[in-house]
């Protein structure tokens, strides 16, 4: 489809600004050049970006089984509660006391759910969590002389954000190879712990969705090394209410809003990874904390300790207004019942498909699971890249592809709970089919998807030579 560029016509308005007001005033400093902007009516305008809305795939057009991302469907009451004009129109600098409830109740609900004793929303996503954590626990060995530790030690099956967050960190990234069971090597951990670990960065469940049944263990092996214990929240959505990480031995946690609590994931707007921890870290947050004074809530420096604010005022503020939002509304018993969901969805679609497909790792898995094509890719030709694109045929978005890095040909599917019997049973169908199709004509899974709006993009080159303004001809 056409840009906005491409349909300006010159001297075409659009008047949607009412008069203005007051006197008009020119800054001393002007633009040599007129801003120039595509000129078009309402009407071009409003096409344009219906044009655009119908293209767009989202968990309200179909299913959506993208792996560790849990993209699952964001209830909208959520949406009405953040339009509140008491939480649009308020200023980050009022102590608004029902804001401020909300932010200290929301905290009180996910230190609950995680095991945590303090958490702070200043991060605004999830690497940024990972990086505030991280922040803390070089903090924390700073503040008690311990100069030697600058490794962090990261699992293969990790999310690829962590040994960025911890290089951006200043640490130095320690990889260790999974066991034959998917879980964490103990014997190579003992090996890899000693005076210069700072701490572990891991997720459980992790990737392959495996819950790591040595969970005590590992953590147990990092502290008595001196080191402190990091919990990716992103996979938090299949225990939550029923394991705590706090529990399992972890100091400090980031948790992902848009995946567990069922706030808006991607397309630029936006986020919140809030990070909570263990006591003897909670002098280290950053920004400030709510306090009481004088019957009256209100903000509180946290101190000298403090590694200092990571973003300005108190996060996304709307975006915890949605997450408690949803919490309320699952109340204590709901939120592990949608754990429960999660787990048992994943588990019923990888029934289906286990015999046919080859699944990575057998057995019982939590909210996600991994299909490998690496034999299916050697008889046939056929690769992950190209059953993630057929499935776009059958109006499903395509699960993770080719991660985690240790499973070849790796389709990563997480069905989340929000989606029913008959949406998964379609699904599997879906799979049955393009398995039925790789048998008899393997070549046609090349040239997938065959009705979609855009086929298949040069992705590398449109990586490695992005195109990011439009090219005008004079």
């Amino acid at each position: 489809m056409k840009t906005l560029f491409e349909r300006s016509v010159a001297g075409r308005k659009c008047t949607i600004l009412p008069a203005c007001d007051v006197p008009e005033t020119k800054p001393q400093e002007t633009r040599e050049k007129a801003l120039r902007l595509p000129e078009l009516s309402e009407t071009d305008i409003s096409r344009h970006y219906t044009q655009l809305a119908k293209q767009t795939f989202g968990v309200n057009d179909g299913f959506y089984p993208l792996g560790s991302c849990t993209m699952k469907y964001n209830p909208k009451v959520n949406e009405r509660t953040a339009s509140l004009e008491g939480f649009t129109e308020v200023h980050p600098s009022q102590n608004a006391q029902g804001c401020l409830e909300l932010l200290k109740t929301a905290e009180q609900y996910l230190c609950e759910i995680t095991g945590m004793d303090a958490m702070t929303f200043q991060p605004a996503a999830g690497a940024h969590g990972e990086l505030t954590g991280l922040m803390l626990i070089k903090r924390y060995h700073e503040l008690n002389n311990h100069p030697l530790r600058k490794k962090i030690i990261v699992p293969d099956s990790a999310h690829g954000t962590n040994p960025a967050s911890s290089s951006m960190c200043g640490f130095t990234v320690v990889n260790i190879p999974s066991a034959e069971d998917g879980c964490v090597d103990l014997e190579k951990l003992r090996e890899a712990v000693g005076e210069d670990t700072a701490g572990l960065m891991l997720t459980n469940p992790n990737t392959l969705g495996i819950f790591d049944k040595n969970i005590k263990a590992i953590t147990d092996i990092v502290h008595e090394a001196g080191g402190l214990c990091y919990y990716d929240g992103a996979n938090l959505n299949a225990v939550m209410g029923i394991a705590r990480p706090g529990d399992m031995g972890f100091d400090c946690i980031h948790l992902n809003l848009h995946k567990s609590f069922s706030t808006p994931h991607g397309g630029g707007g936006p986020g919140s990874g809030p990070v909570g921890c263990k006591s003897f870290l909670a002098d280290y947050l950053p920004g400030e904390k709510i306090a009481e004074e004088n019957g009256k809530l209100c903000w509180q420096p946290r101190g000298d300790a403090s590694i200092g604010a990571v973003r300005s005022f108190h996060g996304n503020f709307l975006v915890v207004v949605k997450a408690f939002t949803y919490l309320v509304t699952l109340g204590k018993e709901g939120v592990p019942m949608v754990a429960k969901n999660a787990v048992l969805n994943a588990n019923y679609i990888k029934h289906l498909l286990e015999g046919t497909w080859d699944v990575a790792k057998k057995g019982t898995c939590m909210h996600e699971f991994v299909l490998t094509l690496e034999e299916l890719k050697k008889e046939t030709g056929v690769s992950a890249m190209d059953v993630a694109k057929a499935l776009q045929d059958y109006g499903i978005h395509p699960p993770t592809m080719y991660f985690p890095l240790n499973v070849h040909e790796a389709l990563m599917i997480e069905p989340t709970e929000t989606e029913s019997r008959e949406t998964l049973d379609e699904a599997a169908a879906a799979f049955m089919d393009i398995w039925k199709t790789i048998q008899e004509n393997p070549e046609s899974l090349h040239d997938t998807p065959h009705h979609s709006p855009i086929k298949r993009p040069d992705e590398v080159n449109a990586a490695r030579h992005p195109v990011l303004r439009y090219p005008f001809n004079d």
